[in-house]
């Protein structure tokens, strides 16, 4: 059963609001992100509003939805993914030189849905490998949110 919760964190030199802009537009997500091919919200991104998602692992696709849970500019977007439960979370911390990007995956005490389960286990690799190719999922999309926010700082 998925109980595990995923953390991967960057320095960023730059504003926490510029982090910001780049997180909180939630249709740049497949530029940041390897499995999110699609991120669509469904009006404005607030708490409460929904997203449509297209997620892929090689040459795997399928549709999620998700309903923002944490909306607070500047700081901290988090949404639920419907589907498993788990809630996907980008948190900036101001620094004396920027801003630290924390991006989370977490899950609730009973763990995902059996659904969730089911597909990890038979057609995505197993939990443990999954969650291993997450962390290093999320490592790369914070890397990329860093390198497109600091150069754009930079210009």
């Amino acid at each position: 059963m998925t109980k595990q919760n995923l953390t991967a964190t960057i320095a960023i030199d730059a504003a926490p609001q510029q982090v910001w802009s780049a997180v909180s537009d939630l249709r740049r997500m497949p530029e940041w992100s390897e499995q999110c091919r699609l991120m669509r919200p469904l009006g404005t991104v607030r708490e409460g509003a929904r997203t449509l998602n297209m997620n892929r692992q090689g040459w795997k696709y399928w549709p999620t939805t998700s309903r923002i849970e944490r909306f607070e500019p500047g700081r901290v977007i988090a949404f639920r993914t419907l589907s498993n439960n788990s809630v996907w979370s980008f948190e900036i911390t101001p620094t004396p030189t920027g801003s630290t990007l924390t991006h989370r995956r977490t899950v609730p005490p009973s763990g995902t849905t059996w659904i969730s389960r089911t597909i990890v286990e038979h057609l995505l690799g197993g939990e443990e490998p999954f969650d291993l190719e997450m962390v290093a999922g999320m490592q790369a999309t914070i890397a990329r949110i860093k390198s497109a926010v600091e150069l754009s700082h930079v210009s």
